[in-house]
């Protein structure tokens, strides 16, 4: 995006001067909210960072520590016992930036605190759908892990602006500098520092601003947790890389600012007003990523960041409107406005035991008042809001009105799925909703008793609705129900709050692999369904060409029926029978993916043809196909990254190719080995347990899905009898 496409990026410091679109009665201006998530990989320190936010703008009066299991945001009491985060948490706070044009004006900023763990990357998935900027925060020892990049990924995807936080600037082993190319060589990204630090591990003192060029200097004696940063002059030693680093951030900014671009190539001189404004062109045009260091557990830094959060991230009026569709498939656009017609997105659904099931709700134009009915364009339904809450983690703010921008929650809207679009009933738009994906392992559920079969279908129910990646089916061969998830540690926090939160007694089996079947060559099936009863029969024909699709397009079915062989009002039903056909393969049973079936021929009976007739044949068809179609079994591979002391290097190496691994590549990083490696799921179940006694407790792992691939025929009977043994299919 370039400076002339980015009409709205402005600063307005008055609010007599904010943009027409905002209501007279709305607390905060869009020009001064903020909606950023803050996401990283495990440990990186994103929570301990949200904590210090809220301490530092006032929202709370006590920080929290992951480590005393009190923070705000990791209210659950698995979040607290564990250490980890499990689901996004979102809430407010107000802060008043020390520099830059909104010195001194409260700028609201509404924060999304989001798992580092993959298990739970729906709710990072989700978070992000609906944000308008990021923080990314990375290890300063560990730089970027594989969950960094995966969230990266999907900040891309939803062209969210970010900054990068290097966290941990205190711990052994810091290095700033390391971190940012970490960043430009992996991520691909145009990273920069819009700070330095001022020293490194334990001598970690200050932070030197390069758009003003001044110093902030953390007394050793300071006792107020970080609040009283000293302002200084840049320290001598350090003045020449200061020059250094300025002038390469006002060479980088120049891309995107004419203004900067003019000055730059003629040597004129650069006001500090004019820089921030074009690192806020370049961070909102998605090609430039400014980078802050800090240590968020020694309160080091945070106050920086928050400014930034103000300076350089977008508000809602300075990204791209919305965009979805409206009932006939043409684009749409919810421009934020306050003043428009009603529509947002619901992101995410919750069970509170005290108000009920909660809807996050992004309000994208319009707003939405406590008691109106808002419509649901895939129910063609109305639905009332009895009640309007803001969310602070666990606690609720009961209000009247949410407006374009906000991000609340709803009480009283009963049919309504995350992804779901509520507008006005005549504004025709289905915004775009989020997508999430499959899940890779499953385990069976046996209640103990009838009453909590009962219990059991109440929680699956309210489970499922709160969490996209979460399925249910019930096993044909046994009837017992399958839980399927995206990993040991999901399934785990499942099964415990079936227990806690519901009061379920069941018995779980052991996790599963979610494997899929697929082709390798094209061939022709057929199938018939003909049966005679004396009275009318049935009868249904179908022909159909089979052939492998692209890795990842999933099931594809083509309708080349010419000159009428099936009459159209048989090609829906027959188009069903072959989807579920590719439910159960004919290797073991699992669903098939990446096919694309065409229905070429067939022929029908002018009494006895029938929707159930064309349906059956459709099922016989595609199995004929795919029996002759040299059918394979897949199975999901993850990414596995080994952090461990290289005295540990080759026993840890000798147990991934065991287990069937390959190993892609090794790399030194403050005195530790790090492997990465490709594993089929089927063989890490337990592995983080087996290389902490391998490396007596010194070596960690990060596990992300990959890909999935063909089972070794070596392996193939083994998996096929396995499975007709039990239940466990996904």
């Amino acid at each position: 995006m370039s400076v002339a496409a980015s009409p709205n990026i402005s600063v307005v410091t008055d609010k007599a001067k904010v943009s027409p679109v905002n209501t007279k009665d709305r607390p905060f201006p869009l020009e001064w909210t903020r909606n950023i998530g803050i996401a990283a990989h495990i440990d990186a320190g994103k929570t301990t960072t949200t904590e210090r936010i809220l301490f530092y703008s006032g929202a709370v009066h006590k920080m929290g520590d992951v480590d005393d299991g009190n923070t705000v945001t990791d209210w659950m009491e698995q979040e607290r016992e564990r250490g980890i985060t499990i689901t996004a948490a979102a809430i407010s706070c107000a802060w008043n930036p020390s520099c830059g044009p909104w010195k001194g004006i409260k700028q609201r900023i509404n924060i999304i605190d989001t798992p580092g763990h993959v298990d739970f990357t729906a709710e990072v998935e989700r978070s992000l759908r609906v944000l308008d900027g990021a923080i990314a925060v990375f290890d300063a020892v560990a730089g970027v892990q594989p969950q960094s990049e995966t969230v990266w990924r999907q900040a891309n995807k939803y062209k969210v602006p970010r900054l990068a936080f290097i966290n941990k600037m205190d711990r052994v082993g810091a290095n700033f500098h390391r971190s940012i190319d970490d960043i430009r060589t992996k991520l691909k990204s145009n990273a920069h520092a819009i700070f330095l630090p001022i020293g490194a591990e334990e001598n970690f003192r200050g932070l030197i601003d390069l758009v003003q060029m001044v110093a902030y200097i953390f007394p050793v004696e300071d006792k107020e947790l970080g609040l009283n940063p000293v302002t200084s002059e840049i320290p001598a030693d350090m003045m020449a890389t200061a020059k250094e680093y300025h002038d390469k951030l006002v060479e980088a900014v120049s891309d995107f600012d004419d203004v900067i671009a003019e000055k730059y190539l003629g040597g004129g001189e650069i006001t500090v007003d004019e820089l921030m404004l074009g690192v806020r062109k370049a961070t909102i045009s998605l090609q430039f990523c400014g980078v802050v260091p800090g240590s968020a557990f020694k309160k080091k830094g945070v106050q920086r960041l928050l400014d930034c959060v103000v300076n350089y991230l977008p508000s809602p009026i300075d990204v791209p409107p919305m965009q979805g569709q409206d009932s006939d498939g043409n684009p749409v656009e919810a421009v934020v406005n306050d003043k428009g017609k009603l529509a947002g997105l619901a992101f995410k659904l919750w069970t509170d035991p005290f108000v009920g099931k909660l809807v996050f709700f992004r309000v994208y134009t319009g707003t939405v008042k406590q008691g109106m009915s808002l419509y649901n364009p895939r129910t063609r339904r109305t639905e009332r809001v009895s009640r309007l809450v803001l969310m602070r983690a666990i606690e609720r703010e009961e209000i009247d009105t949410a407006f374009s921008g906000d991000i609340c929650a709803l009480v009283g809207v009963k049919d309504v799925i995350t992804g779901d679009t509520l507008c006005d009933e005549d504004f025709d738009i289905r915004l775009e909703p989020p997508s999430f994906p499959e899940p890779v392992i499953s385990m069976s559920i046996e209640p103990n008793s009838k009453a909590d079969q009962e219990k059991l279908g109440i929680a699956l129910q309210r489970l499922v609705a709160e969490d996209p990646t979460l399925r249910v089916k019930t096993d044909p061969d046994s009837g017992q129900t399958i839980l399927s998830g995206m990993g040991e540690l999901h399934l785990d926090i499942i099964r415990d709050r079936m227990k806690r939160e519901f009061k379920v007694e069941a018995t779980f089996g052991k996790p599963q692999i979610a494997y899929r079947e697929t082709v390798l060559k094209p061939t022709d099936g057929e199938g018939k369904f003909i049966r005679q009863s004396g009275g009318k029969g049935q009868y249904g024909h179908v022909c159909v060409k089979l052939e492998p699709n692209e890795k990842g397009k999933g099931v594809e079915v083509v309708n080349e029926i010419v000159g009428g062989a099936i009459p159209k009002e048989f090609i829906k039903p027959a188009t069903e029978g072959i989807l579920e056909g590719c439910n159960n393969g004919v290797v073991a049973g699992f669903p098939v993916v990446d096919v694309i079936v065409r229905i070429v021929d067939g022929s029908f009976h002018e009494v006895d043809s029938s929707e159930l007739a064309f349906k059956m044949a459709g099922i016989f068809a595609f199995k004929d196909a795919m029996k002759k179609a040299n059918p394979i079994l897949l199975e999901p591979i993850m990414g596995v990254e080994v952090t461990t002391p290289e005295e540990y290097q080759g026993d840890l190496i000798g147990d991934i190719n065991r287990r069937r691994g390959a190993i892609l590549g090794m790399e030194n990083k403050s005195g530790a080995c790090i492997i990465d490696a490709r594993v089929p799921l089927e063989l890490l179940f337990g592995y983080i347990t087996d290389i902490r006694s391998l490396s007596k407790g010194r070596a960690s792992a990060a596990l992300t899905p990959s890909h999935f691939a063909q089972v070794p025929n070596s392996q193939l009977a083994k998996i096929v009898e396995t499975n007709a043994k039990g239940p466990a299919r996904s």
